[in-house]
């Protein structure tokens, strides 16, 4: 089987580090998340794996492989939790790379589509085909055409994993609005972090993106002061990404990672957000 090129500089390349964080996780903390389709996916890739390679073993990178797990077993329970109730929901998977969380909460009746840019659709599907209820859809999220290929007739879900960081304020906060207006009785989950926390993805991976100036780009803080205020009366909480979801003490994680765990949902402000879009009604 013939490989994937992945050209280094290009929007292809976001899908790399994603991608090998949850294979480095699979294999860290297997009781606590396994990924195999992420395994695999890295065989079937042309890219030069050797610089993260080495860096595998460092502490933040194994740290930093499990903040990404933590993240898509958060939005993977959020997504089960809204099919319980729309069993038969779209569940669309927001700058989705190669990641198949909204696969793995297939209940076998729900629809899936994947979003991200046409770059990046057309590596997915050479690698995750569209297949019976999964659709692949090219398009910048901020041109919101991409709307009208979304059948949210039996309910909607939306999930967003480490998208909104490259997005400004203010193109988060029009985006989510416009959302709120067009799929009434959807919801959406994002993960977000606090100003300290993007400066530092500012100095380490984002910066790769040309993303410079940590005050023009999507951080919260507070939702009470940050998010709600743009979202009307719809109903907005969060909970911390790291453990607000999951006890790391049942995965056999060390004192030291539950440590930075604490230090990331309390001081550096990792959250998920969770906004229900049903009693939307523009700004209060």
């Amino acid at each position: 089987m013939d490989k994937v090129h992945i050209e280094k500089n290009t929007v292809q390349e976001t899908l790399v580090i994603p991608l090998y964080a949850r294979k480095l996780c699979s294999e860290q903390f297997p009781t606590l998340f396994r990924d195999e389709k992420a395994m695999e996916l890295i065989e079937r890739l042309d890219y030069d794996f050797s610089q993260i390679e080495r860096k595998s073993q460092s502490l933040m990178q194994r740290f930093g492989a499990l903040e990404v797990a933590m993240r898509q077993n958060d939005l993977a329970a959020e997504v089960r939790d809204y099919l319980k109730q729309h069993p038969k929901a779209a569940v669309v998977n927001l700058g989705c790379g190669l990641d198949q969380t909204a696969e793995t909460c297939d209940n076998g009746n729900c629809c899936i589509c994947n979003v991200d840019f046409a770059d990046v659709i057309a590596v997915r599907n050479t690698l995750l085909p569209e297949r019976d209820r999964v659709k692949n859809i090219a398009s910048d999220l901020n041109d919101t055409r991409w709307f009208e290929q979304i059948d949210d007739s039996d309910g909607v879900i939306f999930l967003a994993a480490g998208v909104f960081y490259y997005f400004r304020e203010e193109q988060v906060k029009t985006l989510l609005r416009k959302m709120a207006r067009h799929f009434p009785g959807g919801r959406l989950v994002f993960d977000t972090a606090g100003k300290k926390a993007v400066s530092m993805m500012i100095k380490t991976w984002v910066k790769q993106a040309g993303i410079r100036d940590v005050d023009a780009f999507f951080h919260v803080n507070d939702i009470e002061k940050d998010v709600i205020p743009w979202m009307g009366e719809a109903k907005v909480t969060s909970r911390g990404y790291m453990l607000g979801y999951y006890d790391l003490k049942d995965a056999s994680v060390s004192a030291f990672f539950r440590f930075l765990a604490k230090v990331g949902d309390n001081m550096m402000r990792m959250q998920i957000v969770r906004i229900d879009f049903e009693n939307w009604r523009g700004e209060r």
